[in-house]
């Protein structure tokens, strides 16, 4: 019986995946065999020898000490792309917001006397909050991923020029990409051509204040910068300063701070991109469809921290091994399977920068005893017979 904690509420329809015969669900285990989380801190905890996975109901981990979980043989995983649409659908929204002057419109519109003479009041001072339509006018996207991608799609069928700038994008998601997204070389080509300029990157130390002085002043005067991915991306005092000198019109962000709320040329949003039932939805389900793929048969997709690899079963039995990537680790684990008389049928082996994870469907008994042969090899983090 796997044993899965719940850290936050996860939906029942990724929860009611899990067969009741061989799975059983609660937030008060202590030794479980995997943990789902959404935004619950996991830094500064510590994790039994029991746990071998991690899933993160959504696409970011800085909740989640990955590092950690590595050394321990702890896999990591996310959902990309399962929240998407949904982050697609604000993005959409604050552009909307600002292009029409909505907020400050209704606001206004809250402080008028209730009385007959509101609708004259009305009709006299709209023309007060006159706005621009989308179409026609340029958006940048910076990142053409999951969510990149489907923004720069929409926003191309409703009239806007499209601009995306991902040096690192995937064969799937530039397959998915229209036609009419013109692909910029460099952001330079973004940021002095875009009207409104989408961020969706993900967080790391190459991309921590990417929003800054520098990029700004190459931007056109009046840009619009919109960020659902994470607050860190944009240098906030760089930011500011633009804002209150005319350089940037407006920000939309999903990742409000006490520096930028209340600004009047702020819409911050409280952290509302993934939170729409259908994408809870989807982010559960994919996250429970990868941890019962990885207890059951030890296969990996969508890792942070270790690599894609993914194999049918060609036996009845099955050696997994996470370990570093360095060289003759795969020729030390066949050689003891070999010296135990242990018959490989077949084996896969992938690598993610530093780690690296192989499989073995094998004929034979694998014993404790050489269970801990591999596991004492340098460099093998955990070893797990399924």
């Amino acid at each position: 019986m796997f044993k899965i904690k719940t850290l936050n509420h996860i939906s029942e329809k990724g929860l009611d995946l899990f067969p009741i015969n061989s799975y059983a669900v609660s937030d008060g285990f202590e030794d479980a065999d995997a943990f789902l989380v959404r935004s619950q801190n996991l830094n500064g905890m510590t994790f039994t020898d029991n746990l071998l996975c991690i899933a993160r109901a959504g696409a970011g981990t800085n909740n989640i000490p990955v590092d950690k979980c590595t050394e321990q043989g702890i896999v990591v995983f996310n959902t990309p792309g399962a929240n998407a649409n949904a982050v697609k659908e604000l993005v959409l929204l604050g552009m909307f917001l600002v292009a029409r002057n909505v907020l400050d419109a209704i606001q206004w519109l809250n402080t008028l006397e209730k009385n007959d003479d509101l609708p004259k009041i009305v009709e006299k001072e709209k023309a007060r909050f006159v706005g621009t339509e989308l179409a026609g006018k340029t958006l940048g996207v910076l990142g053409l991923g999951a969510i990149g991608a489907k923004v720069a799609n929409a926003a191309n069928a409703l009239g806007l020029t499209v601009l995306g700038h991902d040096p690192y994008i995937s064969v799937k998601h530039a397959w998915g990409l229209s036609r009419q997204i013109i692909h910029a070389e460099t952001i330079d080509d973004v940021t002095r051509n875009c009207d409104y300029i989408t961020v969706h990157v993900p967080l790391m130390n190459t991309t921590v204040g990417m929003i800054n002085e520098k990029l700004i002043s190459s931007m056109k005067d009046g840009v619009t910068i919109l960020n659902m991915s994470r607050g860190e991306i944009v240098n906030t005092n760089d930011l500011l300063k633009a804002l209150d000198s005319g350089k940037v019109a407006y920000y939309v962000t999903d990742f409000p701070d006490k520096n930028i709320v209340g600004h009047p040329r702020v819409i911050a949003i409280p952290h509302l991109g993934a939170s729409t039932v259908e994408a809870e939805e989807n982010c559960a389900i994919m996250a429970v469809q990868q941890i019962m793929d990885y207890l059951e048969n030890g296969n990996i997709v969508n890792s942070v921290n270790f690599p894609e690899c993914l194999m049918h079963r060609t036996a009845k039995n099955r050696l997994t091994v996470c370990h570093k990537n360095i060289p003759n680790m795969v020729g030390q684990i066949s050689t003891f399977l070999a010296q135990s008389n242990i018959n490989i049928e077949n084996m896969l082996n992938r690598s993610k920068g530093e780690n690296a994870y192989s499989i073995i469907d094998y004929e034979g008994d694998i014993t404790p005893e050489l269970v801990g042969k591999i596991q004492n090899i340098e460099g093998v983090l955990r070893t797990r017979v399924i």
